[in-house]
């Protein structure tokens, strides 16, 4: 345990060096965060290995690094900031999630159906696809200070789409285990996965608003929003592992709704000095979660990747940066939103993985041989896109005219002033 321990420190620290190298390189730090996640991971030089992966106490860490996420996303939501576009958010969500859906679907349907293999595996793609990893695109925003039209769209519809993502997928293997098991998902467990985060989050918040409205102590105040951090995370734990068939709850979107409440229940300027201080707290999450991102991919598949996987990944772009054109067009939102969104929207890994094993768990008996064109084809895809995809997400910003040029955001931002302003 203390030697897993060590090991997981020294593996931040190089995760740190790597970053520093990539912002030297005038590379995004996450590209160097990934980068060693990879070569530090069980694929490589094994430093983090597979027992620590997949050990329990670090899944818990990472659930709660997840939940912590979500205060940089929630404290953004704030409704005087939001009420001019949040009707934006949902349309451009619904418009890139279910147009990549959509596209990735209709294009495998019609390759399976073409070569043999079961049409509702296109389905399979489809739901997988939908899957956005929020880290890389949102560690983009901390580290060079983004802000405008692009920015404050993406902040919110990060987790949203993942919500999208999961409530498609279980809806799809309701299709998929008719075929292949004679079973099916109950329409509730689809309603409980957006549901019960969000009854935690309101939860949590509430109580805890009360008590930061009650005092002015900053380093007090930061310390209870941390610690509603972890009582967010514990009880979607614990609803993963009683309430759930399988552990699918998004920890983000309990954090972000948790953290929604109490920016919305305090004055800016105290949230803006709880924010300054829980600062680096969040720079850690996204360290070590980008890092978590990158240890499962195996580089070597880069090698392996055939048809299946170019296919993959240029039917999703064309679903989320379409989808996401649309979607802004119909809502009247700004034109850089329009030409440029669809572009940070491209990160993949992380849910996806997790969205893959369940796929694949449910195709048994006779079926069973066609998992591996689903983890093939996904894992290799998750290897290139989530290269490709920093770069894309760093020029969309480029070209909306939101990145402050070589100039990353200071670790430690000034009293009173935001992560984000908005």
């Amino acid at each position: 345990m203390v030697w897993n321990l060590f090991r997981l420190l020294v593996v931040v620290a190089l995760g740190f060096l790597f970053g520093k190298l990539a912002s030297k390189l005038k590379m995004p730090a996450v590209l160097g965060f990934l980068i060693a996640g990879m070569a530090l991971g069980p694929h490589a030089a094994n430093l983090l290995t597979q027992d620590i992966l997949d050990a329990p106490s670090y899944e818990r860490l990472i659930s709660v690094l997840e939940c912590g996420m979500g205060l940089m996303l929630g404290t953004e939501m704030v409704w005087k900031r939001m009420r001019s576009y949040g009707i934006q958010v949902l349309i451009i969500t619904l418009t890139e999630s279910l147009g990549t859906f959509v596209v990735v679907s209709t294009a495998f349907c019609a390759i399976f159906y073409l070569t043999g293999v079961p049409v509702f595996l296109g389905l399979i793609f489809g739901g997988i696809a939908l899957a956005t990893a929020p880290a890389p695109a949102l560690s983009i925003v901390t580290e060079y200070h983004t802000d405008g039209p692009v920015t404050r769209t993406l902040i919110p519809l990060a987790v949203l789409d993942d919500v999208a993502a999961i409530v498609v997928f279980l809806g799809v293997m309701s299709v998929v285990l008719k075929q292949t098991a004679g079973g099916d998902i109950p329409a509730s467990l689809i309603v409980l996965v957006v549901v019960f985060p969000i009854l935690i989050g309101l939860a949590v918040g509430l109580p805890i608003s009360a008590l930061l409205r009650r005092t002015e102590n900053q380093k007090g105040n930061a310390a209870l929003v941390l610690l509603g951090i972890l009582a967010a995370a514990g009880l979607t734990m614990a609803a993963n592992t009683y309430c759930m068939p399988f552990p699918i709850l998004n920890f983000m979107l309990t954090g972000m709704v948790y953290s929604a409440v109490f920016s919305n229940r305090i004055p800016e300027q105290q949230l803006d000095q709880i924010m300054t201080l829980c600062t680096p707290m969040i720079g850690g999450c996204f360290t070590l979660i980008i890092l978590n991102l990158g240890a499962p991919l195996d580089y070597h598949l880069i090698l392996d990747a055939g048809l299946f996987t170019a296919i993959y990944i240029l039917t999703r772009a064309i679903g989320k940066i379409g989808g996401a054109a649309i979607g802004a067009r119909i809502s009247g939102a700004p034109t850089t939103v329009q030409k440029y969104l669809g572009l940070t929207l491209m990160p993949h890994s992380g849910v996806s993985l997790v969205l893959t094993g369940i796929a694949i768990s449910s195709l048994t008996g006779s079926f069973s041989q066609y998992g591996d064109i689903v983890r093939g084809t996904i894992a290799a895809a998750a290897v290139i896109n989530e290269v490709i995809a920093v770069f894309l997400a760093r020029k969309g910003f480029h070209l909306a005219g939101e990145l402050e040029a070589a100039k990353p955001i200071p670790e430690q931002p000034a009293a009173g002033e935001s992560l984000h302003p908005i």
